[in-house]
């Protein structure tokens, strides 16, 4: 990709996937590695973490069909983590207070796309999780510290205020 090519916003394109890129990696691992630790305490697999992710497209046929709906939970999940990365690139792009105000703007955005991700959730094939007050809450938390606030600093590092 030539690195020179400018986008709508005077950033490369090249600077534009690499801050997506390296925000949806850091999202992707972190936000799994979240997902499966917490998970481990309550004595479910990572493989199981994924295959649940999975049966969003598969339903329950997902935790029957192991490594490949492990495979492709975890793919899912980086395609999830890419995607919200991008979201707030571009969301930063148009409101500068998100690249101004880190913290916030990250913290906000992590509480945002935990309540998007409960709602598409609910939209798919996966079963219904039972609802906890413990879980809304480390769920919340996992969002804020692992999925927004990374995404600010990596956008805030890469790209110039505008």
């Amino acid at each position: 990709m030539n690195e020179n090519v400018l986008n709508y916003d005077g950033l490369s394109t090249g600077r534009t996937f690499k801050t997506i890129g390296y925000a949806g990696l850091a999202v992707g691992i972190l936000d799994g590695l979240a997902a499966v630790v917490s998970s481990a305490l309550n004595g479910v697999s990572p493989a199981m973490v994924f295959q649940y992710i999975a049966s969003a497209l598969l339903g329950r046929v997902s935790f029957e069909s192991g490594l490949v709906s492990v495979l492709i939970g975890f793919a899912l999940h980086f395609a999830v983590a890419f995607s919200v990365a991008g979201v707030y690139f571009y969301a930063s792009r148009r409101l500068p207070f998100l690249i101004q105000h880190v913290i916030l703007g990250g913290t906000i955005y992590g509480i945002i796309v935990y309540f998007v991700m409960q709602i598409i959730v609910n939209l798919t094939l996966a079963p219904s999780l039972p609802f906890s007050i413990f879980g809304v809450v480390q769920g919340v938390f996992i969002h804020i510290f692992f999925v927004g606030l990374p995404i600010a600093v990596i956008v805030r590092r890469f790209t110039k205020p505008l």
